[in-house]
């Protein structure tokens, strides 16, 4: 994503384009399959702008969340993930590796009328759990023969 699509992207949704902020989500949209942690997005927008510290890279994260322009995938027992939102896709999460994964988008189904009380929902999204491709145990051709 180019850096007026960027400060569009931010403007649009009332925040200002600062340069920390404009460059998590670059680094986000340039890494779309990635799903880093704070940390790692910390550590590679530091690379490039040592200027950036820790803080304001959470909270930008933080911010950009609260917009709607980057979704935390929340992952038990270890470090948050963030993803840049462009393309609707649910999320696959290997329980032995943690490795997030994109997942083709469907429609989630809807709690009932009255099921939320008062709450008022914003959006559905999934989280598939199990185990990955790499971390799946491999069947033999003998298997079920």
């Amino acid at each position: 994503m180019e850096a007026g699509s960027i400060k569009r992207r931010l403007e649009a949704t009332g925040l200002r384009c600062t340069a920390q902020r404009h460059a998590v989500m670059a680094f986000l949209t340039e890494h779309p399959s990635h799903h880093p942690t704070a940390a790692e997005i910390f550590e590679a927008v530091n690379r490039a702008d040592p200027r950036s510290s820790r803080a304001t890279t959470y909270n930008n994260l933080r911010d950009l969340v609260q917009a709607g322009l980057v979704r935390e995938v929340a992952i038990e027992g270890r470090a948050a993930r963030f993803d840049a939102k462009g393309i609707r896709h649910h999320h696959f999460v290997c329980d032995r590796c943690g490795k997030v994964e994109d997942m083709q988008w469907f429609e989630a189904p809807k709690p009932a009328p009255g099921f939320l009380g008062k709450r008022v929902l914003r959006e559905c999204e999934l989280i598939l759990r199990g185990l990955c491709t790499k971390c799946a145990p491999r069947r033999s051709s003998r298997e079920g023969s």
